[in-house]
């Protein structure tokens, strides 16, 4: 049986927008980590989207700033990146420690 997952915490549509193009360009630099993939192609074609999802992400946060939201509530936007799994996605992202010998 899969455990119940908290609740995401209360967000603005622009917020939750922010949280998901964040993850999903966390996603894409996980996939072309040069440490972490193992084809080519594969990093290649995460490479070319993302660019599409800075754009996302970059949209979700002038749409913020222009509706007056200047202030980062960034306890209640960790909130959301932990329940939605941001931690393990995020770690992709680093290089992997070495080994013991």
């Amino acid at each position: 049986m899969v455990p119940e997952l908290p609740p995401l915490p209360a967000l603005t549509r622009a917020e939750g927008d922010l949280v998901d193009a964040y993850l999903e360009v966390v996603d894409l630099l996980g996939k072309i980590n040069p440490s972490r993939s193992t084809h080519t192609y594969g990093a290649l074609r995460a490479a070319q989207a993302l660019v599409g999802r800075a754009e996302a992400l970059r949209e979700a946060l002038t749409l913020m700033h222009e509706r007056g939201e200047t202030e980062v509530h960034a306890d209640t936007l960790a909130r959301a990146l932990r329940v939605l799994d941001g931690e393990r996605r995020a770690d992709r992202v680093t290089v992997p420690r070495a080994r013991a010998s």
